[in-house]
């Protein structure tokens, strides 16, 4: 079975922060990201791989026998776009993202161009939805 790539690092969150993210504007936006996230999950942010900023961790193991830790909530700030990873991509959750504002998304990933295309008290709110779900699915560390 194939290992997992993105694993916690020892890369330090602000450094990458300062050096990855191409424009004032990302960089603002990352570090709001980061105090909320933080705020909402009481998790210090962590490196998960060279690009994931991730708050707690839970463990899930799938049908296939596949198992490992992902981030409960996390976000990168890619080049394009940030990438949210705060959604289950549950039809049942779906009505979460009715409000969020400007994005695009993939099966359970969110895409926004800066943090203000978005409703912050509504990303809170997913965000605590999907911090619930996965507390009652999965063993959150």
């Amino acid at each position: 079975m194939a290992k997992n790539k993105t694993v916690v690092t020892d890369i330090n969150v602000e450094s990458f922060v300062n050096s990855f993210t191409d424009t004032a504007q990302r960089r603002e936006d990352s570090l709001q990201l980061i105090k909320l996230m933080q705020q909402i999950t009481g998790f210090e942010p962590k490196m998960w791989g060279p690009t994931i900023i991730g708050f707690g961790s839970y463990h899930y193991k799938y049908d296939s026998g596949h198992e490992g830790e992902a981030p409960l909530v996390g976000f990168s700030p890619r080049k394009a776009a940030i990438s949210l990873y705060v959604f289950t991509g549950l039809e049942e959750h779906q009505h979460l993202l009715e409000k969020l504002g400007k994005f695009k998304r993939g099966k359970a990933c969110i895409y926004i161009n800066k943090l203000a295309d978005i409703d912050t008290d509504q990303l809170e709110l997913l965000i605590r939805e999907t911090l619930g779900f996965l507390a009652a699915k999965y063993t959150v560390n």
